[in-house]
């Protein structure tokens, strides 16, 4: 674990300086909350300043201080003092003391902590901020009784007053990358952001809580597993500001705790009203309105972690009963009541009612919370709740990565069932625990030799949705369709079974290229969303495989963005629905390295490999991804890594994913130098594809082909004149038949490689950009501009600043479509280009590179040739342009 490192604040920071450096260097305060970053703040702030210019002093006031005069000046004030003088004359002394040690310097007085200072020291630092060349900074505590002259210093208008928010969700998840050495899972960054609420050493003392093997790395990504082991550190900041309470104020305080949010009217039946105003007046709780209801919640959540695990097991267990009591009193007006009650009632002992369980249980798996569902469902099924308590656990159990222990739970009530409805039931969740968890793929076969046996035509139904998947997965795409299609037309089958079979259809018309058709169906399942989300929560899987599929296949960006950051995504991730979650990051990093954003990509594709590393049903597609992120980058030796790791971890029973895989494999081979490796492949892929009817995956694949510079390559069977089609007439011929913007615009870009102008593939780019395919738009320009410079034509110039606009947007990118068309520059190149774009002279260079001023000038007209710039005024652009142009390309 690193030591603590500055993170984000930058405006701040910023501010601060501009207070000291300014043209009217008022000075500036900080006040906030403790451990929020003020001192921090104040600290890089004086060390960022010149000592040659200005005279710094730093003022660090404590208790101990306090009780003395000019105490908290001891840093800074003579040990000995002159006698005789009065009040105000010890003032000027001090004042006269700090100009002679200024020598002539701007003085800058920085106040850590100012509400602990004396009053002598406070009124001698309001003085100095009156001082023509001096400026007044410094940090204040919220809550604390500031002496009169530091409060004077802002309500006189000598310095601005500012109050330091907590840290913002990004700048904390940098934070906590920086202390751990490495990315953090999106999931835990959240949830230590939350607890901490942005405050710096909240979350520094978080993290160090957490440090005794609840902090695991997986692929690079640290994830914490949500256990919090309390370090006295942690509990004497929060003994801090909770103070002494009086028994009242401790009860409303740990009733809160137990049952947040609670309805302020049940906490007003549960404790003496006069104590819970003055918890609310302390800043223990607070009440926020929710519609027509006022909730109470803890005003801290760590608040909450000290009082649960100081409260006696016995009291703990009487409060949750009462919580639970009250809140059946009053009815359970609203849906989660259900659930609060049946998490009461477990937690304090008393839960005896096999229904409410099962139906909270059901409640929480339907919201994805996947470890609170499998406590519920296990505690229904001890208390009799019967076969359908066990058919939900094991459910359960297969999303929460154990589906050995769900096969023995449901092995244990095969001898009860009864019925069409109970053997329908019991079919499905074995044989998706079987296919899925198990990866057992005869179970496909097994479950259509045992629907037969169903006489029911709505519990046919069911199962025969479930096959239908599952053949789709395993790519007999025709059974699937048909299987898809007969569950569709019987009346009799749940919204469940229906919309699960027209998920597996809209992912077959995705891979087919009928986009439109798959939006259709993909629009008509999430609106069913709310009739059969209590029956099948975990269809979502399947509609999010589907529309990813299509928004992927479609390149909409945008939409991958808004299902990323939609409910499903925040609840996957709040519930620890690992399927959910690792396949939304998959997208997410797919989207990123289309961008350009090779660093989010990477970042985003090992995450997601973390998150899946126990499931398999998604593994070896967040390799490859992974594997793609790596390649975009240049970084062969990962690439490869990756792709070794998908292998190994694809799940045999997911075989229609492997037009995403083969694709990646394209892209190692590529970026490892074996372009012919790739070309071969990407041909063999294609046929593969063209085979399986796959025209949605084709056109991308064959569009890889042409940014491996192969659009005139034939491919394909022969056609009926003895010829082949070449790559792009392949593509031109799909752009008819795949729906949407794109096809149409990757045939373009084919045809324009193929001998267009560098005018039509500029005009490529412009349609790539539009869509934010940031990286296809900077190949379709590097290609131009090669053409261009080819011809020594005036319009390269213009082509060169497009290209270099477009990599500024990206980071490290290097693909061979970029690299094919850049100048080859010798180390020693480099090194004189970078000079020289930086405007040094040509004399200068030679004496820093120990060369002669004839060899520089030789080497800038090779490099001019070799870029196509008439001279210095064009460089710096022309490197710009060049992937990798901080040199580290070499030659």
């Amino acid at each position: 674990m690193s030591r603590w490192g500055f993170v984000g604040r930058t405006d701040e920071l910023n501010r601060l300086l501009s207070a000291v450096t300014g043209a009217e260097r008022r000075g500036i305060f900080f006040s906030g909350n403790a451990g929020i970053g003020k001192s921090r703040l104040l600290r890089e702030g004086m060390a960022a300043l010149p000592r040659d210019g200005y005279a710094v002093w730093t003022i660090a006031a404590s208790a101990t201080t306090a009780a003395l005069p000019f105490g908290g000046l001891v840093q800074v004030l003579p040990t000995e003092q002159p006698q005789g003088l009065s009040p105000a004359g010890i003032l000027r002394w001090a004042v006269d003391v700090l100009q002679q040690q200024a020598a002539g310097r701007r003085i800058v007085l920085a106040v850590d902590d100012a509400h602990l200072l004396d009053p002598p020291s406070a009124a001698l630092v309001h003085l100095v901020a009156r001082s023509d060349n001096a400026t007044v900074v410094g940090t204040s505590r919220d809550g604390e009784q500031l002496p009169l002259p530091i409060r004077a210093l802002w309500t006189d208008g000598l310095v601005d007053h500012v109050e330091l928010r907590p840290l913002p969700p990004a700048e904390t998840t940098r934070l906590l990358s920086a202390i751990l050495e490495g990315p953090v899972d999106a999931t835990s960054a959240d949830r230590l952001g939350r607890l901490s609420e942005g405050n710096p050493l909240l979350l520094r003392e978080l993290v160090f809580a957490a440090d005794r093997g609840e902090l695991t790395r997986t692929y690079g990504i640290w994830k914490w597993t949500g256990r919090l082991e309390l370090a006295p550190n942690l509990t004497d900041l929060i003994d801090v500001r909770i103070g002494q309470l009086t028994p009242g104020v401790r009860g409303v305080v740990e009733l809160v705790a137990f049952g947040e949010p609670l309805g302020l009217h049940l906490l007003n039946q549960a404790a003496d009203p006069v104590d819970v105003e003055t918890a609310e007046e302390r800043g223990l709780i607070a009440v926020e309105h929710d519609d027509r209801r006022a909730n109470v919640r803890l005003a801290h959540p760590l608040y909450g972690e000290v009082m649960r695990r100081r409260c006696p097991v016995s009291r703990t267990r009487r409060l949750q009963a009462r919580l639970a009591e009250l809140l059946e009193l009053v009815g359970k007006r609203r849906r989660d009541d259900l659930l609060r009650v049946a998490v009461w009632r477990l937690d304090s002992g008393t839960a005896q009612d096999p229904a409410l369980l099962l139906d909270a249980a059901r409640q929480a798996f339907a919201r994805y919370d996947v470890p609170l569902a499998t406590r519920l469902a296990r505690a229904a099924l001890d208390a009799g709740g019967g076969f359908d308590a066990a058919e939900l656990l094991a459910t359960i159990l297969m999303f929460a990565d154990r589906p050995d222990e769900a096969i023995g739970v449901l092995d244990a009530v095969a001898t009860d069932i009864e019925g069409d409805r109970r053997l329908s039931r019991w079919l499905t969740v074995r044989g998706m625990v079987s296919y899925w968890g198990l990866s057992r793929e005869s179970t496909v076969e097994e479950i259509a030799a045992r629907r037969t046996t169903l006489t029911d035509s709505a519990d046919q139904a069911r199962v025969l949705a479930f096959e239908g998947i599952m053949r789709l997965h395993r790519l007999d795409t025709g059974i699937a369709l048909r299987l898809g299609q007969t569950v569709l037309d019987r009346p009799a089958a749940s919204v469940a079974a229906r919309e699960l079979a027209r998920s597996t259809i809209a992912h077959l018309q995705a891979a087919q290229g009928q986009l439109h058709r798959s939006a259709t169906a993909i629009n008509r399942v999430q609106a069913e969303a709310g009739r059969w989300r209590a029956d099948m929560p975990y269809l979502q899987l399947a509609l999010e495989l589907a529309r990813g599929t299509r928004l992927a296949l479609a390149g909409d960006l945008a939409g991958i963005d808004a299902i990323v950051a939609d409910e499903f995504a925040d609840l996957a991730g709040a519930g620890d629905f690992r399927l959910g979650t690792g396949y939304l990051a998959i997208l997410q990093a797919y989207a990123a390295r289309l961008r350009g954003q090779s660093d989010a990509a990477l970042r985003t594709s090992l995450g997601a490999c973390a998150v899946l590393a126990t499931s398999r049903v998604y593994a070896g597609l967040a390799q490859a991804e992974r594997a793609q992120a790596a390649a975009l980058r240049g970084d062969a030796a990962q690439a490869a890594e990756a792709m070794a790791e998908a292998d190994r971890t694809h799940a045999p029973g997911m075989i229609v994913l492997y037009p995403w895989l083969e694709q990646a494999r394209g892209a190692v081979l590529a970026a490892g130098g074996d372009v012919s490796g790739a070309v071969k492949h990407l041909n063999g892929l294609a046929d593969r594809l063209r085979a399986d009817g796959f025209a949605g995956h084709e056109v991308h694949v064959l569009h890889d082909l042409v940014r491996l510079g192969q659009p005139t390559a034939p491919l394909g069977p022969t056609c009926s004149d003895g010829g082949r089609r070449t790559v792009a007439q392949r593509l031109t011929e799909l752009s008819e038949r795949v729906d949407g913007l794109l096809p149409p615009l990757l045939a373009r870009h084919a045809r324009a490689a193929a001998g267009g102008s560098a005018d039509e593939l500029l005009a490529v780019a412009d349609g790539f950009d539009a869509l934010e395919l940031t990286v296809y738009a900077a190949e379709a320009t590097a290609t131009a501009l090669d053409r261009l410079r080819r011809r020594r034509s005036p319009a390269a110039a213009a082509a060169r600043e497009r290209l270099a606009a477009l990599l500024g947007r990206c980071d490290l990118v290097r693909t061979p479509a970029l690299q094919a068309g850049s100048p080859a520059l010798s180390d020693r190149e480099w090194q004189v280009a970078r000079l020289a774009a930086d405007g040094v002279t040509s004399r200068v260079i030679a004496e820093r590179l120990y060369l002669s001023a004839r060899t520089v000038e030789n080497h800038l007209q090779r490099i001019y040739g070799k870029l196509g710039v008439a001279g210095r005024a064009e460089l710096r652009a022309a490197l710009r342009a060049i992937p990798g142009h901080d040199g580290s390309d070499g030659g």
